[in-house]
């Protein structure tokens, strides 16, 4: 089953990114680099709570 979940910008908090993911597949936090529209620059994004 895949659930809902929101990517946050580790620098400025925002959430700017929100995503599907199998938690079967994958158990743990995702994380990874992309874009935040806030900072103007491309930044670690990990995954939060909705």
């Amino acid at each position: 089953m895949r659930t809902q979940i929101a990517l946050a910008c580790t620098d400025c908090k925002q959430k700017n990114y929100f995503i599907t993911k199998d938690k079967k597949a994958h158990p743990d936090r995702m994380e990874t680099k992309k874009y935040c529209k806030f900072c103007s620059a491309h930044t670690l994004h990990k995954e939060t709570k909705n």
